[in-house]
Formats: structure tokens, sequence, C-alpha cells
């Protein structure tokens, strides 16, 4: 949805058109705080919402924001409609303009090792990441530096001999180069069969893993490496079926299960309470023995198009009740923790300075719950 300035009009009429990639209509916005009426036709359909555009939203004009048409998903209901509209207008850009905040710098009153005396945490930095250690993972390293760890960004394919100090690996939204310009399917492994291989020896034989891949296109990209630990990625976006990309994973309705890393060291480490920011959701395949962390309710959506943020009536979607947005595996000598979200383990601010992540106020545990994860594939827990 393009969304562009004009004084004066109220009313915005919207057509549908049936075109081969979904092209979006155009909404026209007046002054902003007021009230806003779109009508829209589909066939001989007429039907119209109301919705007010907040300050905000028009303080820079002239200006152009890209949203593709996320509100089908409720095209049959106008009250979840209008929100779902209000939530993606409000919602979208942060994804496209995340940078990481420089001033989250949390406390940590207990340091589980002296400063720069723990285990070596390796970035992985050399397959066209999304997330890495001088970027958008920065907070995320400055955390486990300031807990211990010695964290270093690696640019190295994995082989024995590049994993040979490291005892934490962590893959953060990796992709393929062939994917780079367009986050569309097919989605391409970012990692060749021989590195798998590494990684999947390296860990039997005690090294630590830490497979973060969000949504499309970073499922595809990471589905062959995380199939060799028996988890099986879905190369889409996870919703609730209200629309929110914001989902909160709670001990007490056990969506967050019980686990060493819920736990933490003792009852002052303990987690209650996950959030996390749309993502992916998958499944363990049959006989492997991993432990779910995160788990989706009733309420959760997962929707499968065929590029990233471009949605259609036509877009394939099926209930997530019960699959995974998290999850352990002991394997071999080793340990691997998945997670299909990203932004929950990091700090980022939108281009108006919006916080995702860990500083968002209402993620009040996700600092402690990364830790926990860094202590669990560390072997304190």
């Amino acid at each position: 949805m393009t969304l562009c300035p004009l004084s004066g009009v109220k009313r915005t009429d919207l057509v549908f058109r049936k075109t081969p990639f979904c092209v979006p209509p155009i909404v026209i916005l007046t002054r902003a705080g007021a009230w806003h009426e779109y009508r829209w036709r589909q066939g001989r359909m007429t039907q119209s919402i109301r919705i007010k555009i907040p300050k905000r939203l028009t303080k820079s004009w002239p200006w152009v924001i890209d949203i593709p048409m996320r509100w089908w998903l409720t095209f049959n209901a106008h009250s979840k409609m209008c929100a779902i509209l209000f939530l993606l207008i409000t919602f979208t850009p942060l994804f496209a303009q995340q940078v990481a905040d420089p001033n989250f710098k949390p406390q940590i009153d207990r340091p589980a090792y002296a400063e720069g005396k723990g285990p070596v945490v390796l970035i992985d930095e050399a397959h066209h990441n999304f997330h890495t250690a001088d970027g958008r993972y920065k907070p995320f390293a400055d955390l486990l530096s300031r807990d211990g760890y010695r964290v270093i960004g690696s640019k190295a394919e994995f082989t024995r001999e590049s994993l040979k100090d490291a005892r934490i690996l962590v893959i953060a939204n990796a992709l393929s180069e062939k994917n780079l310009k367009r986050p569309v399917l097919p989605t391409f492994s970012a990692f060749t069969p021989e590195e798998i291989a590494a990684v999947r020896t390296w860990v039997e034989d005690g090294g630590s893993l830490l497979l973060i891949a969000d949504h499309l296109p970073w499922p595809g990209a990471a589905a062959e490496l995380a199939s060799a630990f028996g988890f099986l990625f879905a190369d889409g976006f996870a919703f609730t079926k209200g629309g929110s990309g914001i989902i909160q994973f709670r001990t007490e309705d056990k969506s967050l299960q019980d686990h060493p890393i819920v736990r933490g060291r003792d009852s002052r480490e303990s987690v209650n309470a996950v959030m996390t920011f749309a993502g992916q959701a998958f499944r363990v395949r049959r006989g492997v023995d991993a432990q779910p962390l995160l788990i989706f309710d009733d309420s959760a959506l997962l929707l499968m198009p065929t590029e990233a943020w471009r949605f259609s009536k036509q877009t394939p979607r099926m209930s997530a009740s019960g699959m995974f947005q998290g999850a352990t595996l002991q394997h071999g000598s080793g340990r691997v923790a998945v997670f299909g979200e990203a932004a929950m383990f990091t700090a980022q601010l939108s281009k108006k300075k919006q916080p995702m992540g860990m500083n968002h106020p209402d993620a009040k545990y996700n600092v402690q719950f990364l830790l926990n994860v860094m202590h669990w594939l560390s072997g304190q827990l």
C-alpha cells in the first residue's frame, strides 16, 4: 500500500486489480489526527472502514511507505481489518529501518564469567547475515561480553579448523547470495553440504549451536542446517489471528515451557514471559528428542507467501497451534538451541526511534532469557 499526502481529500476509493504481482492500491491521507473513510471494491462488492491516522505518521510529509496488503487476512471483519490496517501501517516500517539501539546497556548483577575469561562465542558473519556482531546484533554481542564471554565475529566458512576454538556458534538470519536482491521463493541454502557436515560433527564433539532464523526468506536459507538436527523450518510468517506480530509466550499458559533456561541458575534468574516479533514457526522431526521452549497457542497463524511481506487473499495460511518458535536439543556431546525469531535477542530502533526487541517496554524478561540460553549452551545450566 502506498501512502501519499493530499490535502482536502476525506474519502478514498480503492479498486483491487487482478495482476500477477498483486499490485497494491493507493491510499490518500489528509491531515494528521483526522478520521478517514476508506472504501474498496472487489467485483460487485463495495465496503468501507474508518481509521484515524496518528500524527506521528505524517510529521515528515511528503514521504512514501511501501506496505504490502497484509490486511487481506481479516477482509471479512471490519473491526479487525481496521485494527490490522493500523497495526501494519505502524509496525511494518520497523522491520525495514531497524538499527541497533546504542543506548541499551542493561545491568548484569552476576556475570557468569570474569571479564574476558568466558568461553569463545563465534557470531557468523560469513553468510550474508542480516544480524552481525557489529551491526543489528551489537546489543546481543555487548550483553554477552559483559557476561564474560569472548565474542568474535567470524567471516570464515564452517570447517573443523574454523570452529575448533569456539565453544558456542551463533548463526542469526543467514542468507544465500541468490536471495540477496529479492526475498522470494525458492530460497536457497546459505550453507554448503560440507559446512553443514562440519557444524554437525563439531556439535557431536561437544560444541553448542544457537541457530536463529526469522521469517521468509531466512527459514529456507537455514532449513538444511536445521534439518541436520531434526528441526523442520516453515518458510513463512507467524502472526496472531488478529494480525499482530508481537507475541508473548508465558509460563502461566504454558506457551513458555518449563526448562532449565526458564528457571535459570536460581529464582532470581527465572523467566515468566518472553516477547517475540513475528518470525516463523517450526516443527521437530518425529523421533528427535527435542525440548520445546516457545509453543504457539490456538491464536497463532502461519502465512506462506512467495515473497517476503507480500500477502494477498490467496496466500496459503494454516494454524500454527502447537508449532514451536523455540526449542533445544542435546546432540551427541553438544547442545543446540533453535529460535524462529531474531529481534527478541537484540535491541533495535525504528527510524522513529521506536524500540523493538529486548528494549521494548513489555519485553522485560528477554534479557534474562538470552543470558539463560547462553548459560545453558555453555553448560552452566
